[in-house]
Parts: C-alpha cells; sequence; structure tokens
C-alpha cells in the first residue's frame, strides 16, 4: 500500500461520517449527481487523445468492465472488500491498497456509481472528472480539479 494507502477511505468518512452496524441502515437513494459539461468534454478529450476505449456514464464518467465477475452485484449500501489503484492523468499511481473493505455509501460518487456495475471476482477502470472524485480540494498526492483512473477489482460483498 502506497503512503496515501487510506487516503480514500479517510478522505471519505471525513466527508461523509462512518456509519455504525447498529445505526439507521442505509437508504439507497439514488445519486443524482452530474458532472458539469467542462468536465465531461476535458474527460472525453482524455480518453480520446489517449486511445481509450470506454463507456461512457449519463452521470459523466466513463468506465471499462475488464471483467464483469459473476453473481450478486453490490448496491450503494453494499459493504465490499476490494483491490485498487489510483492514478493521476500522467500515470503517477497516487493510490493503491490490497484487500480492503468499506461501505460503498462512505466513498466518493464515481465509486458508489462504478462498483455496482460489477459482480464479485470482476474488474473495472473508471475514469472519473474531478466533481465525481475530489473536486475542487487538493488530497494527499491529487492535485485539485483532477481526473483520475481507479482500477478496481471486486473481490466480494460482505
Amino acid at each position: 500500500m502506497k503512503k496515501y494507502g487510506f487516503a480514500l477511505l479517510i478522505w471519505a468518512l471525513a466527508a461523509t461520517g462512518c456509519q455504525q452496524a447498529n445505526e439507521t441502515p442505509c437508504d439507497a437513494v439514488p445519486i443524482t449527481t452530474q458532472a458539469p459539461q467542462a468536465e465531461v468534454i476535458a474527460l472525453k478529450q482524455f480518453i480520446d487523445s489517449s486511445g481509450i476505449t470506454a463507456i461512457a456514464d449519463k452521470r459523466g464518467f466513463y468506465y471499462t468492465i475488464d471483467s464483469p465477475g459473476s453473481g450478486p452485484k453490490p448496491t450503494v449500501c453494499s459493504n465490499v472488500s476490494v483491490s485498487y489503484s489510483g492514478k493521476l492523468t500522467n500515470g503517477n499511481t497516487f493510490d493503491s491498497a490490497p484487500n480492503i473493505s468499506f461501505g460503498l455509501n462512505q466513498l466518493i460518487v464515481g465509486w458508489q456509481e462504478g462498483i455496482p456495475l460489477i459482480a464479485p471476482g470482476g474488474s473495472i477502470t473508471l475514469y472519473l472528472p474531478p466533481s465525481l472524485a475530489y473536486g475542487s480540494q487538493e488530497q494527499n498526492g491529487i492535485p485539485a480539479n483532477s481526473i483520475l483512473i481507479f482500477k478496481i477489482g471486486l473481490s466480494r460483498i460482505n
């Protein structure tokens, strides 16, 4: 794990709070956040100029399903175990972790929407515009307003 290994999780917990098992259960309210058009255009330019073949999601992110996995897919209310790496568009890795568990509702919007596209054993690459990632706030090793690339393998739904 990189020195920022828990940056994603810690930021999400600070931003959304931590839900304990005995608290009110997650209510799967549909996410309505959509990336601004300028971010979508910038992300599409990156995708096109890099020769990446990816699917555009209506909320403004792109993804490739490297392996769909099998079985039921998680929901935003699921607790999951994943392995992942996060990169900037220049190729620099800013974070990675093997086999880490968390509730999807505690994470950035791009992960809440992207991970449920695969089942356990599957893997996905997410191309996230800033507003579906960390936005205008600089994070450890992540400049403000960065397009982020996450390779995520879903081990299991806990």
